[in-house]
């Protein structure tokens, strides 16, 4: 007789299975290259982690959430510095049913993007638009200048097999393709390598 998965009152919601060390090497980069004026995919190998945090109260709202990290490096070039890097926050507002994801990349970005999620969905998807008060994007003025960030969507799924895959789409305002958009997108699907246990000092 199959035995049914008990599922307690998941304090982090949707991001529950989140929580531990993740390592993934399907990863397809599509991206405008400034060197090479040229628009291709990059394969890479990624590394990320997920820990929780002490509960976020902002008056009578309370969220529980995780902190992250995300670095990866070009297939051939695991040995050298990482092309991308992230750190930021993921929030679960149980009362609005709301995910939050507040991140910031290396290059002078801030996005916080946000989305509906229920306490045992399997996918969700964060958005972000330049401008909006709420769920917006902000960016260096180079980037204002060159490669102006306009929307950000991503989405993360949690696959009956135990993998995580996440995806996006930036969609940029190229100065070099004449003021074109251009969508840039990211997918990986990543595998847990280490789980997290109470005794586990994070710091």
């Amino acid at each position: 007789m199959a035995t049914k998965k008990i599922q307690g009152p998941q304090k982090l919601g949707p991001l529950t299975p989140l929580v531990g060390e993740w390592e993934g090497n399907v990863g397809v980069d599509l991206s405008y290259h400034n060197k090479d004026d040229i628009t291709s995919r990059t394969t890479y190998f990624e590394k990320a982690w997920f820990r929780p945090i002490p509960i976020q109260e902002n008056g009578k709202q309370s969220m529980e959430g995780l902190t992250y990290q995300s670095k990866a490096w070009r297939h051939g070039e695991e040995a050298m510095d990482p092309f991308h890097d992230e750190v930021g926050y993921l929030l679960w507002d149980k009362e609005r049913e709301q995910v939050i994801r507040s991140v910031v990349f290396g290059r002078g970005i801030a996005i916080q993007a946000g989305g509906n999620a229920k306490l045992h969905d399997k996918m969700f998807h964060f958005k972000a638009k330049a401008g909006d008060s709420c769920y917006g994007i902000l960016q260096n003025k180079y980037l204002l200048e060159r490669a102006e960030l306009k929307s950000f969507e991503s989405t993360f799924k949690f696959n009956p097999d135990g993998t995580f895959t996440h995806s996006s789409d930036i969609v940029l305002k190229l100065a070099a393709l004449g003021g074109k958009l251009m969508h840039h997108t990211d997918k990986n699907t990543l595998h847990l390598v280490k789980r997290y246990h109470p005794s586990i000092q994070y710091l």
